[in-house]
């Protein structure tokens, strides 16, 4: 008589699945990290000697009173018209119109204020242009 031998079946784990995931888990943080430029060479720069370099501000900020009184940059305007507030604007950023621009203003300001100081930034080329609001508290008062 002759047996046939059972076929015996190998019961390992399947890697398969485990080597995809291993892989994709690769891939997606070889693509989500960010990488820095080291710079090579470590110099010390001379310093000039000669006048001081005018600190531009980072930002500016147009802040308006309920009189509607403007205030830029801590400077109190002495007078209200777009003229005035637009040669402050000018000296205040050295003619750089990439600064960020700022309008705080008191809750009951008049609009025409705010208007006034948006279209003296808007005429001097200003477009980063921000309006600061109030959070509201947890009771839900201001």
């Amino acid at each position: 008589m002759n047996f046939k031998r059972q076929r015996v079946d190998d019961n390992g784990i399947n890697l398969t699945p485990l080597i995809d995931v291993v892989f994709l888990l690769l891939i997606f943080f070889m693509v989500s990290t960010t990488f820095t430029k080291e710079s090579r060479l470590q110099l010390e720069l001379p310093s000039a000697e000669g006048e001081a370099a005018v600190e531009q501000p980072e930002q500016i900020e147009i802040v308006i009173n309920a009189a509607g009184q403007y205030v830029v940059n801590q400077q109190r305007l002495l007078s209200d018209d777009v003229g005035g507030l637009m040669a402050t604007l000018t000296e205040v950023s050295a003619g750089n119109t990439e600064l960020p621009l700022i309008i705080s203003a008191d809750a009951a300001t008049p609009h025409q204020a705010v208007i006034t100081a948006m279209d003296a930034a808007g005429r001097l080329g200003f477009a980063k242009l921000k309006i600061t609001t109030q959070q509201p508290d947890a009771g839900g008062q201001p």
